[in-house]
């Protein structure tokens, strides 16, 4: 066989292993490896580039800010901020047709900018939100589908670990792509807030339920107290990278060191829940770390094969148009998206597609941000559906099946299709902060 054809067969195989249960690291190194030894008929060849492999990128600087963020996030969840967030949120919408719903994902919008994580927005809303919807008559399905919906809020709106693995894979700045992550985070968020509003609007039966007018309102000291420290968090992460103060692991450091405080200060932080937000941070870290040194290798395996450059060739021999190339990689995306996590979808599809957009002319920070928010709607799609699993298993309640989650998820998974298409079509609102 020719280094192209072992080339397809390895991208195939990878993905059939990770779908039968192989852990997704081990699959993209094991597969990588044998393909490079067939390619090259030379297995001390594929032992040094899987150690160049190794050695080139754990051994990243930037990569010290995924700890950092990832403790960042444990730290904020135990302090409650998410809590604060979403009663400040529920008392602002609380007169509109669903004003739970919208004040969730305002809440997961701002939960995102001091967490990136949409796990753990899905287990922290799943938890406080529903519970409310359910108490005032929505649909449990309009229930856990905004639920599941906004909790993707937290893996583009930055910090985000797919931002940070996706900056590696295409070699761009990690500040660059925090920045502009921004406006595609704050106009999805906006965007499911007007597609609630249609939804009270033109199927009222969808959402059910009344508004929650009985809601208290607030004292302006109250909301100050309670959205003051989330407010701090944002300014001290994403303010400190904007004006150029801070590098991004500075900012981690420093939002992490800032969470610290807000928990100690609050009484949310012992000595055993400080210990166990550092164990977890080990878990994660090692765990985006392995996938890392997994797509190094891939990457690889990729070069010597020659696919992307093939890809390249082929849609240069039927004039492919920008639009064509788009179509076809947000459906392979889309595609992947009912099989792998987005991390996997990400390693996969960008090295291969790379070498497309570059020749175009077109901005990789761009790229990146279409990347992102594409493999995010897999996020919401069966049979994988993470979020949605971890929706289901936080509320362990009989009344909602898993099915329910999926399809309460369905139409904020085509509001993100649409955002999708205007993000493709006008690249300046991705880049808009770094003129």
């Amino acid at each position: 066989m020719t280094p192209t054809e072992i080339g397809c067969l390895s991208v195939l195989a990878i993905i059939l292993s990770i779908y039968i249960g192989v852990y997704i690291p081990i699959a993209l190194i094991s597969v990588s490896f044998v393909s490079i030894w067939l390619m090259r008929d030379n297995f001390e060849l594929a032992m040094n580039l899987l150690k160049i492999a190794v050695g080139d990128s754990v051994m990243e600087y930037t990569f010290a800010t995924v700890p950092l963020f990832t403790f960042m996030g444990l730290i904020v969840s135990k302090a409650g901020l998410g809590t604060d967030i979403y009663d400040v949120m529920s008392t602002g919408f609380r007169r509109v047709k669903g004003g739970i719903g919208m004040a969730t994902v305002g809440a997961n919008a701002a939960f995102a900018a001091v967490t990136g994580s949409s796990i753990a927005s899905a287990s922290v809303f799943s938890k406080v939100s529903v519970p409310q919807m359910l108490h005032y008559g929505h649909n449990p399905r309009f229930a856990v589908g905004v639920v599941a919906g906004s909790s993707v809020l937290g893996m583009i709106i930055p910090p985000s670990a797919m931002l940070i693995i996706y900056s590696f894979v295409a070699e761009q700045s990690v500040g660059e792509m925090f920045l502009a992550g921004v406006i595609p985070g704050l106009m999805l968020a906006v965007a499911y807030v007007a597609a609630i509003w249609a939804m009270g609007r033109f199927t009222p039966s969808f959402i059910g339920g009344r508004p929650a007018e009985d809601f208290e309102r607030m004292p302006w000291g109250m909301i100050a107290g309670k959205t003051l420290p989330t407010v701090g968090l944002i300014t001290i992460v994403l303010g400190g990278i904007y004006t150029g103060w801070l590098t991004p692991v500075e900012a981690g450091a420093a939002g992490a060191l800032a969470g610290l405080v807000i928990a100690a200060l609050r009484g949310k932080m012992t000595l055993r829940g400080f210990w166990e937000a550092l164990l977890e941070t080990g878990h994660i870290t090692a765990t985006i770390l392995f996938l890392v040194t997994a797509a190094s290798i891939y990457s690889r395996m990729l070069g010597l094969a020659g696919l992307p450059n093939e890809l390249a060739d082929i849609l240069a021999g039927n004039q492919a148009s920008f639009w064509t190339i788009m179509i076809l990689y947000v459906i392979l995306m889309l595609f992947l998206g009912t099989l792998l996590d987005t991390a996997s979808i990400i390693l996969i599809v960008v090295p291969l597609f790379l070498p497309l957009v570059e020749p175009m002319g077109l901005s990789l920070v761009w790229f990146g941000i279409i990347t992102v928010v594409g493999a995010e709607i897999g996020l919401l799609t069966p049979p994988l559906g993470i979020s949605c699993f971890v929706i289901k298993a936080t509320l362990d309640d009989d009344r909602i099946s898993l099915k329910d989650v999926f399809m309460g998820a369905l139409p904020f998974a085509g509001v993100m299709l649409v955002v999708l298409i205007l993000l493709i079509e006008f690249p300046i609102l991705s880049l808009a902060l770094l003129n």
